[in-house]
């Protein structure tokens, strides 16, 4: 996948590789999803729902949150307010009446507490409001205390005193009533962070904006009142000093609220289940969402759980693109491709499947750590590749997204470099000449820039001989270190692949065999029809090179035996391998 996707490999923190996940995804409320000739289920008969016992998402689990504290905070400033209007309106509020606001001491709380009110109402008449709507909520909530204080600082720092009260005095009225109105948004700044559930970002920007309207009120009211902007500099600490200490509190509060309602909902998680399995540790997080590992609970079978992130399962394009991928890998059954072991819907509509997790380091990753692979070794791998991609292939699906990182290199039944391919969320069906349902649109390309193929770098079509020129670059990378093209631009890279020819291998590596040069070459070739047309011919090429027989799954279990001796010489960012050098030619 690319990068910009939001569809990432799950590496755990040994370095090992997660293949597969649990996909749930929420349709739309209002949109049923009954299987049909049109969209069928998705392996065989549609299975019964399966429960999920509280798994809630962590998006889903921050809406309540934010729902309940809203409805506490509207509720204490509606109280506050209201009390402050009643004293205005019996000339009994804490503002003296020498400080010339008249009316607003009554007006300006009473506008709050119609507005708490009118809030209250909405999240109690809305108990199912969705996380952006009650993100608006809270928006409204404090913009409004914002607002009303600002002006009040502005009023009273305007305001005429009265004419009882001596001259000499008119200064000491005005540091009052600076200090006075500037206690509704310190205490607003902290009840935002200590109520409002948010991240340490999202935080700093409310207290900051909570922080400036006072500031700029008092600035405008020194501008119109000259008694104002003699005392402007006596004024301006004692308003931003406190200002900044409920800033701290605010941002300190919410960034350790957020991290713990993150542990106490991952702690909840893994004690949940979800059907027929357990899920236990988080082992990861992508773009996409959170990866569990889970175990059956009657098979003690290990396998990935990934969660969607609310925001992004409620996407048409989303949810279609994971239905795709579901259906396609379900169909395949080699033993170098990912395996599908269940999937169903859970209580509340959405759907999962459950894939085998598997360790092991991705192919970039690999290369990276250890350099690049001995020729050998590289057909070895592609050779397993190629038989993946045939049964694909001859099933009418075309990969489209192959790169290092979405091939692992796993250990199966005590064999070691057994490669799996990953990730089919690209996939495209050409088994239905009459089925159109891309998720290409016009104009659009999906892939990834360094390993795409030139028909799909320039939105045209993609059969299998694409992955052909994707899988060229794949072993280009793996011989090299590094794809046939490089370049921070996107469009660049799109450009070398459908206009430059692939620099020869011999320019980076000179101990590739002419042979082996040769069939990563025509792999490359930029008309479709001068590479090879299917991946059984690639393989039968491949097996014909001369270093073809050298790598075996012996071999394999003695690089990786060395690599684990205490006495290894290998070690991580080293350019060559001391046991392939055998291997070499």
């Amino acid at each position: 996948m690319p990068e910009n996707s939001g569809y990432t490999t799950i590496h755990p923190h040994d370095g090992a590789s997660l293949s597969a996940t649990v996909i749930r995804l929420r349709p739309p409320a209002s949109e049923p999803t009954p299987a049909s000739e049109e969209n069928g289920p998705l392996v065989g008969p549609s299975p019964p729902p399966t429960t999920v016992s509280g798994s809630l998402g962590f998006a889903e689990e921050t809406r309540r949150l934010l729902r309940s504290r809203l409805i506490v905070t509207y509720t204490a400033v509606g109280i506050v307010s209201g009390l402050l209007a009643v004293l205005g309106s019996l000339d009994a509020a804490p503002i003296p009446a020498e400080a010339g606001l008249g009316h607003w001491v009554v007006g300006l709380p009473l506008v709050i507490f119609v507005q708490s009110a009118a809030g209250l109402l909405f999240l109690l008449r809305y108990p199912q409001a969705t996380l952006f709507r009650l993100r608006v909520v809270e928006t409204t909530q404090f913009s409004a205390i914002a607002l009303i204080g600002g002006t009040a600082r502005f009023l009273a720092l305007t305001a005429e005193p009265a004419d009882s009260l001596d001259p000499r005095l008119h200064d000491v009225v005005y540091r009052f009533a600076a200090a006075l109105t500037g206690y509704p948004l310190f205490f607003a700044i902290v009840l935002y962070g200590v109520m409002i559930p948010n991240t340490r970002r999202r935080s700093l920007t409310g207290v900051a904006i909570l922080c400036t309207v006072p500031l700029i009120a008092t600035g405008l009211a020194a501008a119109v009142n000259p008694y104002v902007r003699e005392e402007f500099w006596e004024i301006l600490p004692t308003t931003a000093l406190p200002l900044f200490m409920a800033s701290v509190v605010a941002v300190f509060s919410a960034a350790r609220q957020i991290s713990l309602q993150r542990e106490a909902f991952n702690a909840l998680r893994e004690a949940q289940q979800l059907g027929s399995y357990t899920l236990k540790k988080k082992l990861g997080e992508g773009g996409m969402g959170e990866v569990w590992l889970a175990e059956h609970r009657l098979l003690k079978r290990p396998c990935a759980i990934k969660f969607i992130r609310a925001e992004l399962a409620a996407q048409a394009a989303i949810a279609q693109r994971f239905e795709r991928e579901v259906r396609a890998v379900t169909a395949l059954s080699h033993f170098n491709t990912v395996r599908v072991f269940d999937y169903g819907q859970s209580d509340d509509g959405g759907f999962y499947y459950v894939m085998e997790y598997l360790e092991g380091p991705t192919l970039d990753k690999l290369v990276k750590d250890y350099g690049p692979l001995a020729p050998a070794r590289a057909v070895y791998l592609l050779r397993q590749l190629c038989g993946a991609l045939g049964e694909a292939h001859a099933t009418g699906m075309v990969h489209r997204d192959l790169k290092p990182s979405n091939i692992l290199i796993t250990t199966l039944g005590g064999q070691r470099d057994v490669v799996k391919l990953l990730d089919f969320g690209l996939v495209q069906d050409h088994s239905d000449v009459d089925n159109d349902d891309r998720l290409t649109r016009a104009g659009t390309i999906l892939g990834t820039p360094s390993y795409m193929c030139p028909e799909q770098a320039g939105g045209e079509p993609v059969d299998a001989r694409g992955d052909i020129y994707s899988l060229g670059c794949v072993g280009y990378f793996m011989l090299c270190g590094r794809p046939p093209f490089e370049s921070a631009s996107a469009g660049k890279l799109i450009s070398m692949h459908l206009t430059q020819p692939a620099p020869p291998l011999h320019t980076f590596r000179a101990d590739v065999p002419t042979d082996l040069a040769e069939v990563i070459a025509r792999c490359l070739a930029k008309a479709r029809e001068d590479r090879y047309q299917s991946a059984a011919e690639l393989e039968a090429a491949l097996a014909a090179c001369t270093c073809s027989g050298q790598w075996n799954a012996v071999v394999a279990v003695q690089w990786w035996q060395q690599l684990a001796s205490p006495e290894a010489t290998l070690r991580p960012g080293s350019t060559l391998i001391p046991m392939e050098t055998v291997f070499r030619h």
